[in-house]
């Protein structure tokens, strides 16, 4: 009588080839990846990148008991808890340059699964590497509370202030983002302190505005900006204005006791409305254009011939100085504490070395 499957037997998926480099016939070892994936690599530039794999090579090998599992065309099998994309993206920073080119990290969930398995495998001098990427100014730019987080989880000093300072650059609103377990809330009250205090020093340089008239000298070096007309005795000017812009009746903005044009004041205050939220001379640079262009569509000739220099040098000025503000803000962050890493996509386990070919 034919024998029937049981319909609760388990029939296990065929595995893969990986691609070049770890398709080498003379290799010594197979890692299998969590999707089934084998690559087959040599057990010496695993065990010269990892402590870990080395220690893992020199423990006692017993015989093969021949399941498929445990070996497969006579060589020992690791099961990985990695998939095959990064299973791949992590041998390639293992083997030599002239083998395998480092894989390009230009995403966070890249960065951030092979950080993980980086400090899994204590693979120190890749993590480094990687850790480069995480400070790419193109991520940094797209996700920097994304960016602070990761590197806070991971303990990277330089790449946690560094994104801190790139988050000055939008609204620091607590959002809800995939790495927000990463960090505690005294990381995240540190961040908003920073931003915060970052804020209140850029406000400064609308309080006193010494350093605008030392860099401009006197009124002559701000003539595109000032009514530099001869006054008569009275206190009023004896010759006719050259242009014919309105001038500004706020005390505040007063330079030289001259009145500046109202365009720029508007600037002024529009700008520092949006350094409160955003304290970072980027956003000084981004709104110069619209007052370029707002100059121009009243039609005067005199400041339109002028506005588009002398404003792209002040909003210049303007930016340094509000980089020069906050550069002097610490991030007050606790260097001591240690929350326990989340390790890529997942928590991981840590792993302890076991012998070869299913040993109990």
């Amino acid at each position: 009588m034919e024998q029937m499957s049981s319909p609760f037997s388990t029939i296990m998926p065929t595995c893969t080839c990986a691609s070049s480099p770890f398709d080498h016939p003379k290799a010594d070892i197979i890692l299998r990846s969590s999707d089934r994936v084998d690559f087959r690599v040599f057990k010496l530039f695993l065990a010269l990148a990892s402590p870990l794999f080395e220690t893992m090579f020199e423990l006692p090998q017993p015989a093969a008991v021949g399941t498929s599992d445990d070996t497969k065309d006579g060589l020992p099998v690791i099961s990985m808890q990695e998939n095959s994309k990064i299973l791949d993206t992590f041998l390639r920073f293992c083997y030599p340059s002239t083998l395998a080119e480092d894989p390009s990290l230009d995403n966070l969930i890249d960065i951030k699964a092979i950080i993980g398995v980086a400090k899994k495998y204590s693979l120190n001098l890749i993590e480094r590497r990687v850790c480069q990427a995480l400070a790419n100014p193109k991520v940094l730019e797209a996700e920097p509370l994304r960016c602070f987080a990761i590197a806070r989880n991971a303990r990277l000093t330089h790449e946690t202030i560094t994104a801190a300072r790139y988050t000055l650059r939008q609204p620091l609103i607590p959002t809800c983002l995939p790495e927000i377990d990463m960090i505690t809330a005294s990381d995240l009250l540190a961040l908003l302190t920073y931003h915060k205090k970052c804020s209140v020093a850029a406000a400064s340089l609308l309080a006193n505005l010494d350093w605008m008239t030392n860099h401009y000298s006197n009124p002559s070096g701000c003539n595109w900006l000032l009514d530099t007309r001869r006054v008569d005795l009275w206190g009023k000017p004896s010759e006719p204005p050259i242009c014919k812009c309105a001038r500004s009746d706020k005390a505040e903005f007063q330079l030289w006791k001259s009145a500046p044009y109202s365009w720029w004041t508007t600037y002024m205050e529009e700008t520092f409305e949006l350094l409160r939220d955003t304290p970072s001379g980027d956003i000084v640079r981004s709104e110069v254009e619209k007052t370029i262009q707002k100059v121009r569509n009243v039609g005067c000739t005199t400041c339109s011939a002028h506005v588009k220099e002398k404003m792209e040098e002040f909003s210049n000025l303007l930016a340094l100085n509000v980089d020069k503000a906050t550069t002097s803000i610490k991030l007050e962050i606790d260097r001591d504490f240690r929350l326990p890493p989340v390790m890529g996509p997942g928590n991981y386990k840590p792993i302890t070395p076991r012998p070869l070919f299913g040993q109990k």
